[in-house]
């Protein structure tokens, strides 16, 4: 295997953030006193946060103001009288306590930790994502973690790559990869930065963006294979 240094998207790639986001969603909201139509709330809620996000990666928008805005925007539109302060900080709590592996992370942390080095890098809260790989089990395998809140710049803006790689105790473009689920954050990131990118597809969607993944799996057990199997320690 060519690559030496891996940096892995956290959320949706090695950890399962779309059932720990509903599943800390609607713990937030029972403690607020709300009960009734919790599906289609959800959904208005994770469509607002989806378009929050892409101002943010933009720089259009602080991770401050997302935090609550996106439940301030929720609340106003269904005509919820709730705290959007209150609901922000019960949900982040609650995110970094309700953990899901995607199935096979923590197998192949281990197994490319021991010919390289594993880092993590991500848009999310840094406090709620640090609590979030303690919480996994994966932290024994992974070198370092690089959040945009710490960089100040988000993906994928090449400045964060830039931040990233300089934590790695060696980097080298050509033997580093970058693997993730987002075509507009992690591939073309990926793409501009200069180094290969690993597209994880589970859903086996189409690509007509302008992001071009090197590689491309429907499943984490497929990495390995897929970058080569010629394993040797460094």
């Amino acid at each position: 295997m060519k690559h030496k240094l891996f940096l892995f998207d956290l959320d949706d790639t090695l950890l399962d953030f779309k059932a720990s986001e509903k599943l800390s969603f609607v713990r937030t909201m029972k403690e607020l006193g709300i009960d009734d139509g919790m599906d289609g709330l959800f959904l208005q809620y994770q469509a607002i946060n989806v378009e929050l996000w892409r101002s943010f990666e933009a720089g259009t928008v602080s991770k401050d103001f997302l935090k609550v805005e996106r439940f301030r925007r929720t609340f106003l539109s269904n005509g919820l009288d709730a705290n959007p302060e209150a609901a922000s900080s019960f949900y982040l709590e609650s995110l970094s306590e309700t953990v899901v592996l995607i199935d096979g992370a923590k197998q192949l942390c281990e197994t490319l930790a021991a010919v390289g080095e594993v880092g993590i890098i991500t848009n999310g809260v840094e406090s709620i994502q640090n609590r979030r790989i303690a919480s996994s089990g994966l932290r024994e395998h992974i070198s370092f973690v690089a959040t945009s809140e710490s960089c100040g710049f988000a993906k994928p803006d090449s400045r964060f790559f830039e931040y990233t790689t300089r934590m790695a105790r060696v980097f080298a473009r050509n033997e580093t990869i970058i693997i993730g689920d987002r075509l507009d954050a992690d591939i073309l990131g990926a793409n501009r930065f200069g180094i290969e990118s690993c597209w994880f597809n589970p859903g086996r969607l189409g690509n007509d963006s302008q992001a071009i993944p090197d590689y491309e799996v429907a499943s984490l057990h497929e990495i390995v294979p897929t970058l080569g199997n010629n394993l040797s320690r460094t």
